[in-house]
C-alpha cells in the first residue's frame, strides 16, 4: 500500500493511478479534498483501492496522524511518496519573509515530516519506500525562482544523505525529480513580479510543449523499482543536469537571457 501527498492533482495522480492500476492500496492525500476524493473515486470505479483523505502537509500533527492511522488500519506502510508541493515565481527581490516561510513550509518541512513519521514504522517492519518529490530544479539552479530551486536543492540534498542511513535498515529512499512538465504547480504558483503577467511571456510558457505526467509516470515508477537515487523524467532533460555539472556557469547564463527578454517583452528595457 502507498501514501501520496499532493495526489489529487498533477505528478501525485499520476502515481496514484498508476499504482492501484497495479493492484496497490492508494492513500490520496491533498488538502483539497474535493479533488482528492474525484481522484478515488475513478480508481474505485475502474475496480482499484483507493482512499481520499484531507491533509494540510505543513501541519505536523495532521502529517502525523495520517501516516500511523495509515499503519494501524492496514498493518504496513509500502511506499510514502512526499509528493506535494508549491512554486513562487519571480525576482527575489519581490520576495516577502513570508513567501520564504511558506515555500520552505510546502516544499522542505512536509519531506521532513513524512520521513519523520513513516521512517521508524519502515525500520520496524523492515522494508519500505520514501520517494521525496524534489525537482530538476534541485539539480540545477534557476531564476526566477530561487525560494524554490534552493527548497529542492535541499530536498535532494536531505533526501541522499537519508538514502546512506536508511539502507542499514532494509529503507530506500529516492529524490524524484521532475523536470519541465505541464501540472498545476505552473497554473498556481504564486506570482510576485509583475513583468512575468505581461501578455508576451504568458504566452510564451503556454505555447511550450511540455510533456504530462501521464506521459512520465511509467519512467518515474520504473526508477522507483530500481531503487535509483535520482530520478529524472522526463528522461531527455538529464542534458540540463549533465550541461550544469560540466559548466556550472552555463545554466545561470541561460537564464539571464531569460530574464532579459522577458523583461523586452514587457517594455521594461528596449530591445537591442
Amino acid at each position: 500500500m502507498a501514501i501520496i501527498t499532493g495526489g489529487a492533482s498533477g505528478i501525485g495522480k499520476s502515481i496514484c493511478q498508476y499504482l492501484a492500476g497495479r493492484g496497490s492500496l492508494v492513500i490520496i492525500a491533498d488538502i483539497n479534498y474535493i479533488m482528492a476524493r474525484e481522484v478515488a473515486a475513478s480508481i474505485t470505479s475502474g475496480g482499484g483501492k483507493a482512499k481520499a483523505m484531507a491533509v494540510d502537509v505543513t501541519d505536523t500533527g495532521e502529517v502525523e496522524s495520517l501516516i500511523k492511522s495509515t499503519s494501524l488500519e492496514y498493518g504496513r506502510i509500502d511506499f510514502l511518496f512526499n509528493n506535494a508541493g508549491m512554486a513562487i515565481n519571480g525576482e527575489f527581490q519581490d520576495m516577502s519573509p513570508d513567501h520564504w516561510r511558506q515555500i520552505i513550509q510546502v516544499n522542505l518541512w512536509s519531506v521532513v515530516y513524512g520521513c519523520m513519521y513513516a521512517y521508524p514504522l519502515m525500520m520496524k517492519q523492515g522494508y519500505g519506500q520514501i520517494i521525496n518529490t524534489a525537482s530538476l530544479a534541485g539539480l540545477i539552479p534557476g531564476g526566477l525562482s530561487t525560494g524554490y530551486t534552493a527548497t529542492k536543492h535541499a530536498v535532494v540534498g536531505f533526501t541522499l544523505s537519508l538514502r546512506a542511513e536508511a539502507r542499514q535498515y532494509g529503507i530506500k529512499v529516492n529524490a524524484l525529480c521532475p523536470g519541465y512538465i505541464r501540472t498545476n504547480i505552473q497554473k498556481e504558483g504564486i506570482v510576485i513580479t509583475d513583468y512575468l503577467r505581461a501578455e508576451k511571456n504568458v504566452g510564451m510558457e503556454a505555447d511550450m510543449k511540455f510533456q504530462t505526467p501521464d506521459d512520465c509516470v511509467e519512467r518515474i515508477m520504473r526508477g522507483v523499482r530500481k531503487n535509483r537515487g535520482i530520478i529524472v523524467a522526463p528522461g531527455k532533460h538529464r542534458i540540463y543536469w549533465w550541461m550544469h555539472r560540466i559548466s556550472p556557469e552555463l545554466i545561470p547564463n541561460m537564464f539571464h537571457r531569460v530574464i532579459k527578454k522577458m523583461k523586452t517583452n514587457a517594455g521594461i528595457i528596449q530591445e537591442t
